[in-house]
């Protein structure tokens, strides 16, 4: 039987309000595991969209402040990063400022709730945070994605990342690709592992009426090829291959249509590719969406696509949201082979995975599953069977669960209290 831990989770996103699409992870992490029965507190950065109750759910909410100017509040919420390829200059002026306050938060959470466990979410800030921070707590640190490219890049956080993953008593990756490369950097082969995310099985799901209604709204035909992607207007998302495909099938798929739901950086640069391909009226921008939009567009796809690519500057996702919510969604889907994505997608049985950055490869598998329904219904009846049986929330807050125990008995060990 698992013991009952007291959890201060440090972190530099979390939706901010309910609904919200930054870090959608991390709710049902946290949740999950007060659903078990555990204390879970969350210090984090104060947003000014920062919409969350003392406490939630069982989760409890520390907000820390940091910026004496508004320019200033960049630390966190997918802000300091340009595109996700480099760093924002005024994130290297809020960084100092930041990693203070948020120490300063950790110690004293951690303090006045009796914690037991450090959790740093993303390896750096906040797993080396956790670190600085724990004492004589154990240390258990998450990987994500962007946190071991920022590591590898840059030598000041490479630093922090080394002495982190020294401290840390357990490591967890969303994907095999962000293990093995935290590995690279100086992580414990035998105290990491890889917990891909869950997906809310409830919220995402095949609906019929909703798909009806939501195509309706869309001005869409029952017969009508929809497409649909989410998230943030980055590189490493790979929307511009996305773009590039819709081009070459837009003759033998004249009513085809896509919808991107997501901002950022790249808006108006995807536009402009769209005009000048001549689909701009073949794709919807439609800004970006919350979770129970995101499952009524899922709904309403015929083929969801997760084009991810290794970004110019060797950014890539661990494990994108959406892969997840297709698979529960049932909405057949086509993604790349890179980061987690294969660790979770089985080609030909779930989904369909194609080489990245190749406009064409992905054209003639969306054109092959458009044109064949049972194919495209087969595909989701099966991920949504696997979606049910092995990636639910609550399965990963058993993982997590067990991480910490293990995290526990091992600062036991070194304590030689055992």
């Amino acid at each position: 039987m698992s013991r009952r831990h007291v959890v201060v989770m440090l972190t530099t996103s979390y939706p901010r309000f309910p609904g919200d699409a930054i870090a959608t992870f991390m709710e049902p992490i946290a949740l999950g595991l007060a659903a078990r029965g555990h204390q879970v507190h969350i210090v984090l950065p104060w947003h000014p969209r920062l919409a969350r109750g003392p406490a939630e759910g069982g989760v409890r909410f520390h907000p820390f402040r940091y910026a004496p100017h508004p320019s200033l509040n960049v630390f966190g919420y997918a802000a300091a990063l340009r595109a996700d390829v480099e760093l924002r200059a005024a994130a290297y002026a809020a960084a100092p400022l930041a990693l203070a306050a948020s120490f300063r938060a950790a110690r004293r959470v951690a303090r006045e709730a009796g914690a037991t466990i450090l959790h740093g979410h993303w390896l750096v800030p906040s797993g080396a945070v956790a670190a600085a921070a724990a004492g004589r707590l154990p240390v258990v640190i998450s990987l994500h994605g962007s946190d071991v490219f920022v590591a590898e890049r840059h030598a000041v956080a490479r630093r922090a990342a080394r002495a982190a993953l020294g401290r840390a008593d357990a490591l967890t990756a969303c994907s095999d690709d962000l293990r093995d490369r935290a590995i690279a950097i100086g992580a414990d082969p035998a105290r990491s592992e890889t917990i891909p995310y869950g997906v809310d099985v409830e919220r995402f799901r095949p609906d019929a009426a909703r798909r009806a209604e939501t195509r309706r709204a869309m001005g869409a035909d029952a017969d009508d090829p929809v497409l649909f992607t989410a998230g943030r207007l980055v590189r490493k998302k790979g929307f511009g291959d996305l773009i590039d495909a819709v081009g070459l099938l837009a003759t033998r798929w004249p009513r085809l249509r896509l919808v991107i739901g997501g901002g950022g950086d790249l808006d108006a640069e995807l536009r402009e590719r769209a005009r000048r391909l001549g689909v701009a009226d073949r794709v919807e921008f439609a800004g970006v969406l919350a979770q129970d939009e995101v499952a009524a567009r899922l709904a309403a796809a015929d083929v969801a696509v997760v084009p991810s690519v290794h970004d110019e500057a060797g950014n890539v996702d661990g494990l994108p949201n959406t892969v997840m919510e297709a698979l529960a969604s049932g909405t057949p889907l086509v993604a790349t082979r890179v980061g987690g994505i294969p660790s979770v997608v089985a080609h030909g049985r779930t989904g369909w995975l194609v080489p990245e950055r190749d406009a064409s490869a992905l054209a003639n598998a969306l054109d092959r599953l458009l044109a064949d329904p049972a194919s495209r219904a087969g595909l989701g009846a099966a991920a949504r069977a696997e979606a049910l049986a092995s990636r639910t929330w609550a399965r990963v807050a058993e993982r997590f669960e067990a991480v910490y125990d293990r995290a526990a008995c091992r600062a036991e060990e070194r304590r030689g209290t055992v």
